[in-house]
């Protein structure tokens, strides 16, 4: 195992054994879908957890099933795979209430060859009565088994202790001083609506099946992230489920779905907005990507399957003016032509979130921010307010991501809405901060007089 790294811990074992409920209290929040549904987690979940001060990166998979019987199901089976080659040791859960099953028989023969640490949990083992159950489990021939309650927190202790000490030695990012902060990887989000091909294009970008792919809308109900690199830049790439007009959400899971969707924008700095090309711009659409800039993320426009669309309608700039006639609030944001399919439009997407980038973090000189606003007020002065001008005395940055300028006015209620989004579109031109968003903070100061010699208040007060 390479020391310069966390090491990894996945989580196995057949649908609704309580692999989400483990994931969820080892990393101590709620960050696996969990619910009584057999099949439920469909994708692998990472997190980072902390074990008596020993750091590790948890895995969460889709249900273990050697024999699936659906496509998706064979999908799922393939992420468990997946995360069980990413890992550096492996816990198969059984499940304690339902008892032994064949398909545990046949994922422990698969799991014996495995050249890793491979631990045996019996899970739903909640009371000192219940620990029968594990009778049945040792026909398994298996050298250790360890019952567990997972909901409860029972059991955990001695499971952990011993999975922790095949994780020796420690990383040295966990014993060496560090050289001071460095900034994180920008963290990057895809978001659209249901099937718009998110899971396809984090999967074209990291070059290999990341997250379950299928017809079917909703398909990735959880947000799952990965490390990103590209042209020497780090990324966390954040891959949401699909967000549905709360109108249609009926479905339990989907409706919880919807809310980590959310939350997963509110942790992305950038966010890359899928339109589905041959559906075109939806009113939800509209309405999320609303609530990405009004929570002042980046944005980048995508235009998904654009291998797909109509030969008619493939004009990109006819396709683009439609586009923005309906989207006119982001205007500001760059729009790119995909196909995650074929790789078609990639790069120039990924070229657009490096510039992205770049403006929501960017510093402005004090001076050239000045000089740019006192351009703007004199080329349109501000209106009159209670019937005197408007006057600006200076401007400073005070945050980046996304950048936010405060204006130091004599009247800052003479600034409304129209003039602020003529200052904020045309700062956005002049000071190279395309696709992101722009926050002004108005702050009052009052218009100083010069002060006077004594002389002059001499002059002033001396009668004649």
């Amino acid at each position: 195992m390479d020391s310069n790294r966390l090491p990894v811990l996945a989580i196995v074992g057949r649908p609704n054994a309580g692999k989400s409920t483990l994931f969820n209290r080892l990393a101590g929040h709620r960050k696996a879908i969990v619910d009584d549904l057999p099949g439920v987690t469909r994708d692998r979940n990472y997190a980072q957890a902390e074990w008596y001060g020993r750091r590790f990166l948890l895995i969460d998979t889709g249900g273990f099933e050697p024999a699936p019987e659906s496509e998706l199901k064979r999908h799922i089976q393939q992420q468990s795979r997946l995360a069980i080659e990413e890992a550096d040791a492996i816990l198969y859960l059984f499940d304690g209430k339902a008892g032994l099953n064949p398909l545990d028989r046949d994922a422990v023969e698969l799991l014996r060859p495995v050249e890793k640490p491979v631990f045996f949990a019996v899970n739903k083992i909640d009371a000192p009565s219940k620990e029968s159950q594990l009778y049945e489990f040792y026909s398994l021939g298996l050298s250790e088994l360890i019952p567990v309650s997972a909901e409860h927190g029972l059991g955990l202790s001695e499971l952990m202790e011993r999975i922790i000490r095949a994780f020796s030695p420690l990383p040295k990012e966990e014993g060496a001083q560090d050289e001071g902060p460095s900034p994180g990887p920008l963290s990057l989000a895809v978001i659209g609506r249901p099937n718009v091909g998110k899971s396809t294009l984090v999967n074209c970008l990291l070059g290999y099946e990341r997250s379950v792919v299928d017809a079917r809308p909703g398909t990735t109900r959880d947000a799952v992230d990965s490390p990103l690199v590209w042209r020497g830049e780090s990324y966390t790439l954040v891959d949401t489920a699909g967000l549905r007009r709360k109108a249609r959400i009926v479905d339990r899971i989907e409706r919880y779905s919807v809310v980590r969707s959310l939350s997963s924008v509110e942790r992305a700095e950038i966010v890359i907005h899928l339109i589905d090309a041959v559906e075109g711009v939806t009113d939800q659409d509209a309405q999320i990507l609303a609530y990405a800039c009004q929570r002042g993320k980046g944005v980048v426009l995508a235009v998904s399957k654009w291998d797909l669309a109509d030969p008619e309608q493939r004009d990109m700039k006819s396709y683009a003016e439609r586009v923005y006639r309906k989207l006119s609030f982001v205007d500001f944001a760059p729009l790119v032509f995909i196909s995650a399919r074929t790789g078609q439009g990639i790069k120039r997407m990924m070229e657009a979130v490096q510039g992205v980038a770049r403006a929501y973090r960017r510093h402005i000189q004090t001076s050239a921010l000045n000089q740019a606003l006192h351009r703007l007020f004199q080329a349109h002065a501000a209106p009159l307010h209670q019937g005197r001008p408007v006057k600006l005395f200076y401007a400073t940055q005070t945050g980046i991501g996304p950048p936010t300028f405060s204006l130091f006015v004599n009247f800052p209620g003479g600034l409304g809405p129209d003039y602020q989004r003529y200052l904020i579109h045309q700062l956005r031109a002049a000071l190279d901060l395309e696709g992101t968003p722009i926050r002004l903070v108005l702050r009052a100061r009052r218009e100083t007089r010069k002060k006077q010699s004594r002389t002059e208040r001499v002059r002033k007060t001396k009668r004649f």
